[in-house]
């Protein structure tokens, strides 16, 4: 069963909107390691820490912060990818492969839909959740089973339109269904203590709110 939260200590915050809901800030607070994406560097250190790396193109740290943190910058030019990507490839190199990911939805749309879009991808090289102010993201590739209570609300995504789904434990339950638009899967709800998303192949990630 797939834990609401599980407790990774590596964190990679993105430049979305810095969170403020006591769960995402006890993750970083209590990080054995924190990813800065690029821009990220002045939400975390308006919060009064300090990362452990920063990962990106760097078009958005000043020269003085350059200077500052230069043992820890890991300059990767490349454009075919977001900073978010480039921050998880840094971290899977070097085995850290249980990551939590804060920061990175909020301000602009277009950045949060690429985000989100991205988990099942990076679900192939790690074990990732997403942790926003309201919830959790987890990316499935698999049938699975999953920690909750009655009255959580649940949505979900699918990214491959042949991905059949069954629900199970959830209020509006589904039979070996298509969700062919990410509307479709929205505004569930769980009915007890766990539910279940039977597939039979693809990518799709689920939310859950938190308990409290």
């Amino acid at each position: 069963m797939i834990p609401l939260i599980q407790n990774f200590k590596t964190v990679i915050l993105a430049n979305g909107a810095f969170p403020t809901h006591k769960i995402p800030l006890s993750f970083l607070r209590n990080a054995d390691r924190i990813i800065c994406c690029d821009g990220a560097i002045f939400n975390l250190l308006d919060f009064g820490l300090t990362p452990d790396y920063i990962v990106g193109d760097l078009d958005s740290i000043s020269e003085t912060l350059k200077k500052c943190f230069a043992p820890i910058l890991y300059h990767n030019p490349e454009q075919e990818t977001n900073d978010l990507t480039k921050s998880i490839r840094f971290c899977t190199t070097r085995g850290w492969k249980e990551i939590t990911i804060l920061g990175a939805t909020g301000k602009r749309e277009d950045h949060t839909l690429g985000n989100l879009s991205l988990l099942t991808d990076y679900a192939e090289i790690a074990t990732i959740q997403l942790l926003t102010d309201y919830g959790v993201f987890t990316p499935q590739s698999s049938s699975a089973s999953y920690e909750s209570f009655a009255g959580q609300q649940i949505s979900i995504f699918s990214i491959t339109p042949s991905t059949l789904f069954t629900f199970k434990n959830l209020m509006y339950p589904l039979e070996n269904q298509p969700l062919t638009s990410w509307w479709q899967g929205t505004l569930n709800e769980a009915l007890s203590t766990q539910f279940e998303i039977n597939i039979n192949k693809g990518k799709i990630f689920v939310f859950r709110t938190y308990s409290a």
